[in-house]
This record gives C-alpha cells, structure tokens and sequence, in this order.
C-alpha cells in the first residue's frame, strides 16, 4: 500500500445529523464505511474506467487497447490489482498509461458519474434493523462529507445516524489511505466519548483493508464485507474478527451476539 501521511490530504470535518435514537443506558456503536458497505459503486468505477480508456485512445490513436469487460474489471479491483496494471492488462503502454491514471483520477468524482453509484441491496433494511435496536450507527468514510449526507438525505436515510464523519477532500475515497482513515475514526471515537460514555462496545464494519486497519490500530472489532470493493480472499490476510457478505449479514451477525451476550 503507498503510504501517506493523513495530514497531507484535506481535513476532516465533523458534521453532527439529525438523528432520533433514543438514549440508553448501554449502547453499542457501529462506525460504519460507506463506500462499498452501503453504497455501490461498480457501475461509477468502471464507467470511469471505459471513459478514459476511450480518452488515452482518441488521444494516442492507437488501436492496441483491449477493453475489459466489467467482470474482468471488477474482479481486479475486488483482488487490489493496481491501476497501472489494469491499464497495461488493457493494452496501454508507457506514457499512455499515465495519462490513463490521470484520467481516471480526474473524471470519477464528475457529477455525472457519481450519479451512478446506487444504494447497496438489504442497506435501508439493516440500517432500520439496527436503530430500532438502539445501535447507535455512526458513518465514517473518506467520501467528501457533503456527497454522503447528500446521497443519504436522497434516500431518507440521515435521522439513522448520530454522526457523520468524512473529508473535504473529493479524491480521498479513490485513494484509500489507511493512515487517514484512521484519523477520522479516532476523532469519531473521541467524540463519540464524550457525547455516549455508557457505550459498552463498538465495531467498524467496512469493505477494504484501509477499514480493517484503521480499526485494528484503535484496538476496535471489525467485520469486513465482500460486497464491496475487496473480495473475501484478500479481506482474510487482515485477520477481520469477522466476513460477512453485505451490510444486512453484519446487522444480524451484531445483533445475535447482542442478545447472547444479554
């Protein structure tokens, strides 16, 4: 994994949403991913991906390029293929593919695009299940914050939060920092302290290794889902304290252990 410093991207914010959980005397939180766990975006990516593979060919005219086909594309971002390796897997050669990668970084945050990212299947459902269980759900995602409560607010879906936790930065989901998750999660968990102190335990449920990590440096439990971009293959070599296959599976996975454990 490149290494960056969190400080080298935007700044985090944190920006408190409405939510209308009622107070307990012992909660669990959830600190919950949000690309990939409840929102997906295949179609965005690889969009993104055909776009400017189309660009690099009308740029350089050349007739080498071999388009992957969405399985194909999909399968080697679920196994953490490199983005130069897919481009050169699609036929680019030298400085043809960097003008792809810079491509790819520069469209896939277009509105246009991000319109195609959808809500995942069972999300509305696992996130009702949750609250009226009194798990207090806290959304923490290196998205630009502005782009997740917007997309949450479409789909009426920000009262379920306690808080919302994301950056300035609109490249930062693409990139994946662990380092920076990390960061965010910790102020997240600072707060969430100070405002919640009778919480008796906490989870992160998130989709790639940055998730895994970040939780993992805060000493927090974690579950990994396989429907989003990391398959469950490359998931298992962090050791996740569990895999589940989608956001509803972790709602019921946390929600048995609540009751057995009273």
């Amino acid at each position: 994994m490149t290494s960056v410093a969190a400080s080298d991207l935007q700044p985090s914010h944190y920006y408190p949403s409405h939510n209308t959980t009622p107070l307990c005397s012992k909660q669990l939180t959830v600190y919950c991913d949000f690309d990939g766990p409840i929102v997906d975006v295949s179609n965005r990516y690889y969009s993104t991906y055909k776009l400017a593979l189309a660009y690099t060919k009308a740029t350089y005219q050349t007739t080498s390029i071999q388009q992957l086909n969405k399985q194909q594309f999909w399968q080697m971002k679920q196994d953490r293929v490199p983005d130069m390796e897919i481009a050169m897997r699609s036929g680019l050669q030298g400085e043809q593919s960097d003008f792809f990668l810079g491509r790819v970084v520069e469209i896939v945050n277009q509105p246009a695009l991000l319109k195609q990212d959808k809500l995942q299947s069972g999300v509305s459902w696992a996130l009702a299940l949750l609250h009226a269980r009194r798990v207090r759900l806290i959304l923490v995602t290196l998205r630009c914050q502005k782009q997740a409560t917007q997309i949450l607010r479409n789909y009426g879906l920000t009262r379920l939060f306690s808080g919302i936790y994301g950056t300035c930065d609109r490249h930062a989901a693409y990139q994946n920092y662990a380092e920076a998750k990390q960061q965010l999660l910790q102020q997240a968990i600072l707060d969430q302290a100070r405002t919640s102190p009778n919480s008796i335990s906490a989870w992160m449920v998130g989709d790639t290794e940055a998730d895994l990590l970040a939780a993992q440096a805060l000493s927090i439990p974690t579950i990994a889902l396989t429907c989003g971009i990391r398959s469950s293959l490359y998931l298992k070599q962090f050791q996740p304290t569990q895999i589940s296959s989608d956001l509803l599976a972790a709602a019921h996975y946390l929600l048995g252990r609540m009751k057995d454990e009273g």
